[in-house]
């Protein structure tokens, strides 16, 4: 008897059937059956299932002699069903990677409930997915398995049965089946959510739930949409014939208003001439169901008004009103800001024309980021050791909280933003300022930088598109032409800008300010770090922190964390840290072993945090070398990776520290140890000796010094490799070495050496 029985109809999908049925036949826990049930499609549906079939003895087709539906052909899976669980997926949906692995963790953390509602992810042609907005409802926290009654929050959740897995002989004790018609989720949903006495929750996409141009059921024009009013009958019939489920009707009534009313102002579903039809069944049902007790939002009065009422007319009139409200707005909006900007440009002209202050600095970083990176580091630099000049940093409202004291406080766009930009005389950030900005004659602009160069920068990109992305190279040029200084950290990094950023700056090779804590941070400040990051005591923390990839339109973790944390055993914790650009968390779910810490302000703090860095061509390597640990590179697409953004040098061959080529042998590296091993020492102590010459811990007071003091000579004097001694992680510390603990796999797992 299987554990799972995955159950999918099938009618008109032939385009996605097949990533469909993959996206279950691949799952990393097999122990499933797969009923294709064949709805009579007139298309290659049926084919395709047959094929499917041949080729693996889980797919059970079932093959329909006339079109059913999705609910009766539900049920027809349900019959052939055998699993001890029963999971539905629409054929043009897919399950995403080790979706039923966390399913059946999750079944047997909470002792095998009725029911097991889990999160899905709606995904657009664009490559874009958006995760359920109320997934909060699904959250692990708290008692498990509990009741509907516990959690009725519940019920806010997109009522569909493919976001649940029930156990079937729940499911064939109660009799549940599926009624024919659209909507034919709304009487199976709610009586298996009411009735069921163990519910338990995954907060974990586990389905995503594709939006299609054209073809999509629910946004088909038809009468069949009028089929919502039986549904809603057999709930309340359903209700009706248990009197122990009578506190829930008020809460029913409520949600089937909001669902009318969602069907009537959804433009696609009725087709012309219905809608007063529609409204007039509604405002029956209003009242044949009506059960007062559940609070309605002060949003949804106005609907359920218009329902009670039947006030077609009303209601379109309202709704013009509102539509030329809204353009009204619009129109008002975008004259205000037109006006605004061309306001704070006169102004700016007019500070433009007023003294610089020569004991005035601001600083930026990162595109309006908060108190960070190389910039962070010199505006401390510069309260320590050129205290008369008075620092400003900009940044977004929502990054505030990161400035230190000192610093005032500023906000891109405002009057006090430009007469800064103005009137400062050193300009420092790691980016460039607003393109507006005006060069004057005795302002110093400090270009920082954010790494160094592994990948192609500047003018390199001209040559490559997928990561140009339409650069203007001639404003890129304009910017370099503003700039005065120019960061390096090694001879690599001077070679690489002056070339691909060629200007009249003085480059100062003086290293990374932002490096400098890591020769300065003590023992006690890592013991701080990992508390403040809920590292537990005596484990192991491995900073995760990939690059973004330009050939890729939609950006998504290569590495299957939970996979990963899982089978390197409990010692072992992943600090998961997101590109900028990346749009969300790199895990799925997040428990006490997998921390996402990409919103945290400090990357350097996280470094100091952890014992080991693992990356793949991201130029944090770089800088994590000056501490002198473990680095381990994931560089599994780096074919493609260099193809379309191109590379300063083979990373496989000179890297700094052990190198995998999938995510098998990057468990493999820790496994066995190497990730620590002499190997590694070797490869980082050349990579160091390469890349971190200058970062001793004095950049930044050499760059205020040379900069603002006018100090050329007598800088502090670089500290060789061997005489430097960063803070020891903590991991160093433990009186036996943190080997992982493997679980046998399900499958083999092809392991090889990759040194």
């Amino acid at each position: 008897m299987p554990r799972f029985s995955v159950i999918v109809p099938a009618y008109k999908v032939q385009a996605y059937l097949s990533e469909c049925l993959d996206s279950v036949l691949t799952q990393s826990y097999p122990d499933l059956e797969l009923i294709a049930v064949n709805d009579c499609s007139p298309d290659a549906c049926g084919a395709i299932i047959d094929e499917y079939a041949a080729r693996d003895a889980r797919v059970r087709p079932v093959h329909l002699r006339e079109n059913q539906g999705l609910g009766p052909a539900r049920n027809v899976g349900m019959e052939h069903a055998s699993g001890d669980y029963l999971l539905f997926l629409d054929s043009d949906d897919t399950l995403t990677p080790d979706a039923l692995r966390a399913i059946a963790d999750r079944i047997k953390e909470t002792d095998e409930p009725d029911l097991l509602v889990y999160d899905y992810a709606r995904t657009y042609w664009s490559g874009e997915a958006v995760r359920n907005q109320v997934s909060l409802a699904l959250t692990e926290q708290g008692p498990a398995p509990f009741r509907l009654a516990d959690r009725p929050g519940l019920l806010r959740v997109l009522m569909v049965a493919w976001n649940k897995a029930y156990r079937r002989e729940f499911v064939e004790r109660e009799g549940f089946v599926f009624p024919p018609g659209y909507y034919e989720d709304t009487p199976w949903t709610y009586p298996v959510l009411m009735t069921a006495e163990s519910i338990a929750t995954l907060d974990r996409v586990c389905v995503h739930y594709r939006q299609r141009r054209q073809g999509n059921i629910l946004s088909t024009t038809s009468r069949k949409h009028f089929d919502i009013f039986e549904q809603y009958d057999r709930v309340f019939a359903f209700v009706e014939e248990r009197p122990e489920l009578a506190p829930w009707r008020p809460v029913l009534f409520r949600r089937m208003i909001d669902h009318f009313s969602t069907v009537f102002t959804r433009r696609d579903r009725l087709p012309r001439g219905t809608r007063a039809e529609f409204l007039r069944r509604a405002r029956a049902h209003y009242r044949r169901h009506h059960a007062p007790g559940a609070p309605v939002p002060l949003r949804s009065r106005l609907r359920h008004t218009l329902v009670r009422l039947g006030l077609h007319r009303t209601y379109r009139m309202l709704q013009l009103a509102m539509s030329a409200r809204r353009r009204a707005r619009k129109l008002a909006a975008k004259l205000a800001r037109a006006t605004r900007a061309a306001a704070l440009q006169l102004h700016y002209r007019v500070q433009l024309r007023l003294p610089l202050r020569p004991d005035r600095a601001v600083f930026a970083a990162s595109w309006g980021r908060g108190h960070s990176c190389n910039p962070g580091a010199l505006e401390a630099a510069f309260r320590s050791h050129a205290p008369h000049i008075r620092t400003a940093w900009i940044a977004r409202p929502e990054h505030h909280h990161t400035l230190p004291p000192g610093p005032r406080r500023l906000r891109a766009g405002t009057a006090a933003y430009w007469t800064a930009l103005a009137r400062s005389k050193y300009l420092v950030n790691n980016v460039n300022f607003d393109r507006r900005l005006v060069k004057r004659p005795g302002q110093v602009f400090v270009q920082t930088q954010h790494g160094t160069p592994l990948k192609h920068m500047g003018l390199d990109l001209q040559e490559r598109p997928a990561a140009a992305r339409n650069t203007d190279f001639a404003a890129l040029l304009r910017g370099v032409d503003k700039w005065d200084y120019l960061l390096s950290a090694n001879r690599h990094t001077t070679l690489t800008w002056e070339r691909v950023y060629p200007g009249r700056y003085t480059t100062l090779e003086y290293g990374y300010p932002r490096n400098d804590v890591f020769q300065k941070a003590t023992s006690a400040d890592v013991s701080r770090l990992r508390e403040e990051l809920g590292v537990p005591e005596g484990s192991v923390a491995l900073l995760y922190a990939p690059t973004h990839r330009d050939y890729r339109r939609t950006q998504c973790a290569a590495l299957d964390l939970e996979r990963v944390a899982r089978r390197l055993g409990p010692r072992f914790v992943i600090l998961a840290r997101a590109h900028l650009w990346h749009a969300g968390p790199l895990a799925q779910g997040q428990g006490p072993r997998i921390i996402d810490v990409s919103d945290h302000p400090s990357v350097e703090s996280l470094c100091l945090a952890s014992d080991a860095l693992i990356t793949d061509y991201s130029s944090i390597m770089f800088d994590y070398a000056n501490l002198d640990r473990p680095i381990v590179i994931h560089a599994d697409d780096w074919e493609a990776y260099e193809a379309a953004r191109g590379a300063y040098f083979d990373l496989r061959s000179f890297p700094p520290g052990a190198v995998a080529r999938g995510e098998d042998e990057l468990i493999d590296i820790f496994a066995t140890d190497h990730w620590r091993g002499s190997r590694s020492s070797q490869l980082r102590a050349a990579f160091r000796e390469r890349f971190c010459p200058y970062d001793d811990g004095r950049a930044a007071e050499r760059v205020v010094r040379h900069v603002v003091l006018g100090e050329t000579a007598g800088l502090p004097a670089f500290i060789p490799l061997a005489e430097r001694h960063p803070v020891p992680s903590a991991a160093s510390a433990l009186t036996r070495p943190p080997l992982a603990t493997l679980s046998q796999p399900s499958v083999p797992l092809p392991v090889t050496e990759s040194h």
